[in-house]
């Protein structure tokens, strides 16, 4: 496209302006329309230099070079009864929840602390305790001969039912 045809920035900040407040789920009061356009005004500005986009990157490594682990990777994985977080420093039986109200999955929370990748989610003695639970329920066990049980549960009820029949006769 040639400069003449290119919009400018106010045209492109006040079209996101009016599609941000058409949508029903946005609920502005009068006096903070010109407030929130002149912030789209600015940000469509600095993207067209570029300069948005590096302070957004700049502001990025600067929250991650800030991350420090409440506790060593070491002292996570003291206790067999629990983890401790290294976002807040607190005892865990398992991480992926709290991970996920934190807005990390367990990827990023092992690249974030420099963790190895089997570094483990689940404190041992509750991974013991939950493997417990499924070998006594016998999930994962493959099922049995199903049709050669099947077969001799009616081939006994029959035989039981003539005897019983035979006795009464």
């Amino acid at each position: 496209m040639t400069e003449d045809n290119m919009p400018n920035a106010v045209e492109i900040a006040a079209e996101l302006t009016i599609a941000w407040l058409g949508n029903q789920n946005n609920r502005v009061a009068a006096e903070d329309v010109p407030v929130f356009l002149r912030t789209i005004h600015a940000t469509v500005v600095g993207l067209s230099r570029g300069s948005a986009a590096t302070a957004d990157l700049a502001k990025d490594t600067e929250r991650e070079a800030k991350i420090v682990p409440a506790v060593s990777a070491r002292k996570s994985l003291a206790s067999k009864d629990h983890i401790v977080s290294m976002i807040d420093g607190k005892p865990y039986k398992t991480l992926r929840r709290h991970l996920a109200t934190n807005g990390l999955t367990p990827e990023e929370y092992r690249t974030r602390y420099n963790l190895k990748p089997d570094y483990p989610m689940v404190a041992p003695s509750y991974s013991e305790a939950r493997r417990a639970v499924a070998h006594k329920t016998g999930l994962g066990a493959k099922r049995r001969s199903m049709p050669s049980s099947s077969a001799e549960a009616p081939a006994k009820q029959t035989r039981q039912g003539r005897q019983k029949r035979g006795a009464s006769e």
